[in-house]
């Protein structure tokens, strides 16, 4: 009798045991399912930065290409030309210039 005792006890002891092991589980489970909601979301808005940055650095690069563009058009004869006749009124020697007299 005292084998089914001792048998009983064990078997109850094994479920206890069992039953808090199965709670932790169950309890790390669900921190890291909440956990990986969190991470995913993160994951996300990287990705949403990522593609803002992407798009910032094409604007960059074009603005950058139209500064060398203007950089060697500055240095071409018709940017002097242009320059010259615009902003000191200069022209060719018998050049005509046509002006409106609305102005």
């Amino acid at each position: 009798m005292a084998t089914r005792a001792r048998y009983k006890r064990r078997r109850s002891q094994n479920r206890a045991g069992i039953i808090w092991a199965s709670f932790v589980v169950l309890i790390l489970v669900t921190v890291v399912s909440i956990k990986s909601v969190g991470l995913m979301k993160k994951a996300k808005d990287y990705e949403t930065k990522e593609a803002a940055l992407q798009q910032q650095i094409e604007q960059e690069m074009a603005r950058s290409e139209e500064i060398a563009e203007f950089e060697r058009y500055t240095q071409t004869r018709k940017y002097i030309e242009d320059t010259a006749r615009e902003k000191l009124g200069l022209v060719y020697p018998g050049e005509i210039i046509f002006k409106n007299e609305d102005k």
